[in-house]
């Protein structure tokens, strides 16, 4: 005798980082690692699905690929160059971008920003966090706003979609994903698998209607995207702000882009108007740089094609403890232990008894190897107290046979230097250019020639 399909409901318990799904509550998700992430969920019975309606009129067909236009893939300027510069030349139509960061960096200024500089476009703002007044006043304090900016509050993502279908706008902002949900889920907002389908819906939005939408996420303690991973791989470009919320400094990064680089970076300075942009950032970095000190050194990375140029400020100091601190802001920790490492064994120097901190200033992180060869001098410094000459640039990637390796763009990068003063460069041997330029290069081979030289 066949069994009885069971009406009741049950409770699971899902993981807010990752949304597995566990019979019953554990304090470490056995999927992702995380602590005391399962929350409790009471899920419905499904109901039996309609029958498949087999009609060809709502079918995809294939096509081929020489006669698929892409002229409707031109883009429209959000008339901020620097968020141009990081979507890659503007925005694409029926994108969909997610935008994150830590709490009061600046997700909803740069927007708004954003709406209030494309007076010819059509734009729904869908807030769930402030009141149309809220959102008001902080228009008044940035600028002057256009008429065809329309304010949307409402949390249920039903009706966001039936007014988005019914006004057809040119530009879609829901702020935030987190406040959205739907009716017919028993879980709360802000849950796995409310962001989940919230992102689905408006994912067909988009692409149904060609409408570029743009999406404000929150972050969890640990600085990741709140909300599941599959949320990152539906959307089409996620960018992230970064910068501590004591310092005007923000940047913002594009940590996935289907429809351009995600080595690009913009610069912003955070003002009582606003977002204001930096046109030069290495300007921006380097204010205020200390003179006559030890352990500092200045270096210079490529964020896609632009060349920055940073600040790089190191401590070393002997510890009465057995286990040394390192302690790195907007630096790799596994690459300082590695040239550390190149430094005792390669140059015969002793960090086994010393304390070693290493900073970047304006809150830039530096992911290129390029800025090894500037970390390891400045340590060397900081050690032996020894000024570096002012005016001086490192170039070079650190090898563990203490060879200093050729870097890619050296002379956008030697340009930059000379534009900003700078009266030498320290360079790769391999990488000598061609030409000549108004300052002095040095061309080095290991780490050991460069400290012999200093």
């Amino acid at each position: 005798m066949a069994a009885k399909a069971t009406n009741k409901a049950k409770t699971v318990y899902v993981c807010s980082e990752c949304g597995n799904e566990s019979p019953k509550w554990a304090g470490q998700c056995a999927a992702c690692g995380a602590w005391n992430s399962y929350f409790e969920e009471i899920q419905q019975p499904e109901k039996p699905l309609p029958a498949m309606v087999a009609d060809p009129l709502k079918r995809a067909t294939p096509k081929r690929l020489r006669e698929i236009s892409a002229e409707n893939e031109l883009r429209q300027t959000t008339g901020i160059s620097e968020l141009d510069r990081v979507l890659g030349g503007g925005i694409v139509k029926g994108s969909l971008i997610l935008v994150s960061g830590e709490p009061g960096i600046g997700k909803s200024t740069i927007l708004l920003q954003m709406c209030m500089k494309m007076r010819d476009m059509r734009i729904l703002y869908v807030s769930g966090e402030e009141s149309p007044r809220q959102i008001k006043l902080r228009a008044d304090r940035v600028g002057e706003y256009p008429e065809n900016l329309f304010i949307l509050p409402e949390t249920d993502i039903a009706a966001v979609v039936a007014r988005t279908e019914e006004m057809v706008p040119d530009l879609l902002v829901v702020d935030s994903i987190q406040t959205k949900y739907r009716e017919d889920m028993t879980s709360a907002p802000g849950s796995v698998p409310q962001v989940r389908e919230c992102t689905s819906e408006l994912m067909r939005l988009a692409k149904a209607n060609e409408i570029p939408t743009f999406v404000v996420s929150h972050v969890n303690k640990e600085g990741a995207i709140a909300g599941p991973k599959v949320m990152e791989h539906m959307v089409d470009a996620v960018l992230y702000f970064e910068g501590e919320r004591s310092s005007d400094h923000r940047i913002l990064r594009a940590i996935k882009n289907r429809f351009g680089s995600t080595n690009e970076i913009g610069v912003f300075e955070m003002t009582d108007r606003g977002l204001r942009e930096v046109t030069n950032p290495s300007e921006l970095f380097l204010l205020d740089k200390p003179e006559n000190v030890s352990g500092i050194s200045t270096i210079c990375v490529m964020e896609g094609t632009r060349p920055i140029i940073a600040e790089v400020q190191t401590l070393v100091s002997k510890t009465p403890f057995p286990s040394p601190r390192r302690t790195t802001v907007g630096f790799d920790y596994q690459r300082l232990n590695l040239i550390l490492a190149v430094l005792e064994r390669r140059c015969g120097l002793f960090f086994g008894t010393t304390d070693v901190y290493v900073n970047v200033i304006g809150g830039l992180r530096l992911d290129e190897p390029a800025a090894d060869l500037g970390v390891a001098v400045a340590m060397v410094s900081a050690m032996k107290d020894f000024v570096i000459p002012e005016k001086t640039l490192f170039i070079g990637e650190l090898g563990l046979a203490g060879e200093i390796r050729a870097v890619s763009g050296i002379e956008k990068r030697i340009n930059e230097a000379a534009s900003l003063g700078f009266t030498r460069c320290v360079i790769p041997a391999r990488n000598r250019p061609k030409g000549n330029f108004p300052l002095e290069i040095i061309p080095a081979y290991s780490l050991k020639d460069v400290l012999n030289k200093l």
